[in-house]
């Protein structure tokens, strides 16, 4: 027998049978398929502003329009407060993880089914697709944080030893949409209803975090519920880090925490269980 013969006759056989039931994921898939990871990543990055005339600009224009018109009509016509500080820094220092959060929300949950074509021809774990797709949203992120870094000296506002907390914020924002996006991806394969319902419900979640408006306006008895929303505790938690409100909003963090937590334990159980059906689905 020659040397080819053997080595293909020795070479380890791997079989890939899919999960039964409700199966704990295998997350060292995620590191050892880490090459791919990035790779999707930086597709998504360079396809989010391909032929565009604007490109890469319309990370800065999408949140500095929104937080003109939340300063018109909330700061200028509704005197909504703004605990002390300007309105417009108010207002965009909200939309600087709500735009991180809804983007990722959006793209993760619809990133299966525009990713059937990958899905059906070979195997890597799936978690990667909605991961790729929230974490591409780091990027136009990162350029709106200059924009109000810019701001901030403006203003004349100096953060405070906060600003340490703000990876761990942007952490919790980024946990939060990939465990809602694993649930809505999955439930997306199923049934394409949730790309028609999507927008209302990011529009809905909007109104419900204090964006245009500050937490304490939120009556005392409802906070326990309002809370529940882990991004209220993670605007609030922006607005501490570095805009150097004086009361750090531990109890809205603390929420936001848990319920992101418990969040993406469920979302990871029930994408694993759905895993099986994509390619047949998709």
């Amino acid at each position: 027998m020659d040397s080819s013969s053997v080595s293909r006759t020795s070479a380890a056989e791997v079989v890939i049978r899919p999960t039964k039931g409700w199966v704990a994921p295998d997350l060292g898939d995620l590191w050892r398929y880490r090459d791919l990871l990035l790779l999707l990543t930086w597709r998504d990055v360079s396809v989010r502003y391909k032929q565009t005339a604007l490109g890469a600009a319309w990370a800065i224009l999408q949140p500095v329009l929104t937080m003109v018109v939340l300063s018109i009509f909330f700061g200028h016509l509704a005197k909504v407060p703004s605990d002390g500080l300007p309105y417009p820094v108010f207002a965009f220092c909200a939309l600087l993880p709500w735009q991180l959060f809804a983007h990722a929300l959006t793209e993760s949950s619809n990133s299966l089914v525009s990713s059937q074509s990958l899905i059906t021809k070979v195997y890597f774990p799936r978690l990667i697709i909605p991961l790729a797709a929230t974490l591409a949203g780091l990027v136009d992120f990162a350029v709106a944080l200059v924009v109000l870094i810019g701001m901030m000296w403006f203003f004349g506002i100096l953060p405070g030893v906060g600003i340490l907390a703000v990876p761990l914020l942007v952490l919790v924002t980024i946990t939060v949409a990939f465990a809602v996006g694993l649930w809505l991806s999955a439930l997306n394969v199923q049934y394409r209803d949730v790309r028609y319902a999507l927008p209302f419900l990011a529009q809905i979640w909007l109104f419900a975090t204090p964006i245009s408006y500050p937490s304490s306006l939120v009556p005392e008895r409802w906070r326990g519920v309002y809370a529940l929303n882990p991004m209220v505790g993670v605007v609030e938690g922006f607005r501490w880090a570095l805009l150097g409100i004086d009361r750090p909003p531990t109890t809205l963090f603390a929420m936001s925490i848990i319920v992101a937590l418990a969040l993406l334990c469920s979302g990871l159980f029930y994408f694993r269980a759905m895993e099986r059906t994509f390619a047949d689905a998709v």
